[in-house]
């Protein structure tokens, strides 16, 4: 029935190194011992959450229920022609293994992902996205398993209504199934997405597959901290979506705020613009701080409580409402 451990020790399992344990935790390798240890009905009428690398959490204090994670380790071929090829991978695989893989095997689409922090699980929950892409664009289906029953379901696509860092699954259908593995299709035929900031400036004329990767990667490193040598959950903040008339007010006073195209009628502007605007850039408040490199970025400097992180998240919020009339949202989640 995979492993089940008592007042198990989480600080392995969440980036921002928050010290806080759970009353139980269950850890499975396959779908099949997930349906067997929800229809045995241990969690029926129990606090449950269930967690991939931990790195988009915030633990608030010890976890009075069951955590549940997969280890559901496996990427194989589903459908292949000539042009494409579509895999199926555990939900429990590291993220940047499968960009890795992808790049090794000549697969094309997901090398604007590399490096970023997480399982595959997630990627279908969170619709992680980076310098123009979005898994939503990659992923075919998604297999889950029903939380009450245990029943399974292939959600395709369409099915799990992605949009900007949303899905399905962390609205109508939260806490309502695990994924247990994701169909991604991938392109057999030579061709980047470039267009993001200055990606393109940063690599040689007709780069590979593998310059790409490497690139993505090397401009992560210089902007990001190591989650294993600096707590964090890496982008804190998500990029906020307002109006054009709103962002054409705003250029009257900033005329260097960048801004990408939504639709017809609104624009994403960065985050990391408007906090560093603040003064937020590098600031420090008990424990916590701003990643003097990135200022979408809230870092454990000193062991730093949750109490700590979350008022230095508020602080900024308030900062930027009350500099721009735009209220950020954090990507990370309070539990």
């Amino acid at each position: 029935m995979g492993k089940i451990l008592k007042n198990y020790p989480l600080l392995k399992h969440n980036t921002f190194h928050i010290d806080i344990n759970c009353d139980i935790f269950f850890d499975y390798d396959t779908e099949a011992e997930l349906v067997e240890y929800i229809k045995s009905g241990q969690l029926i009428g129990v606090k449950f959450l269930h967690i991939g690398s931990g790195s988009n959490l915030l633990f608030t204090g010890d976890f009075e229920g069951t955590i549940l994670h997969s280890s559901i380790d496996y990427i194989k071929i589903k459908e292949e022609s000539s042009d494409d090829i579509i895999i199926e991978v555990g939900s429990g695989v590291n993220w940047d293994d499968l960009c890795a893989y992808c790049v090794k095997n000549n697969y094309y689409g997901m090398e604007n992902l590399s490096f970023i922090p997480g399982v595959a699980g997630a990627s279908a929950i969170q619709n992680i996205g980076a310098y123009g892409v979005e898994a939503a664009d990659l992923i075919t289906t998604v297999n889950a398993v029903d939380v009450e029953t245990g029943s399974t379901r292939v959600f395709r696509n369409e099915e799990c209504c992605y949009g900007y860092r949303e899905s399905v699954f962390k609205k109508e259908l939260k806490n309502k199934y695990f994924i247990t593995s994701v169909c991604y299709r991938l392109s057999k035929i030579s061709g980047f997405n470039l267009r993001y900031g200055n990606l393109k400036n940063s690599l040689p004329e007709n780069p590979t597959l593998a310059q790409v990767r490497e690139t993505i990667i090397r401009i992560r490193e210089e902007k990001l901290p190591n989650p294993a040598v600096i707590g964090n959950a890496g982008s804190f903040f998500m990029n906020p979506v307002i109006s054009k008339v709103m962002y054409e007010d705003i250029l009257t006073r900033y005329d260097d705020i960048p801004c990408y195209r939504v639709d017809e009628n609104n624009v994403k502007v960065p985050a990391a613009y408007l906090i560093e605007k603040c003064g937020w850039k590098g600031a420090k408040h008990k424990g916590a701080g701003v990643y003097e490199k990135q200022p979408l970025v809230i870092v454990n400097n000193d062991n730093a409580t949750a109490e700590d992180i979350i008022e230095l998240a508020d602080n900024i919020v308030n900062s930027v409402y009350d500099k721009f009339n735009i209220r950020i949202k954090p990507e990370v989640n309070y539990i």
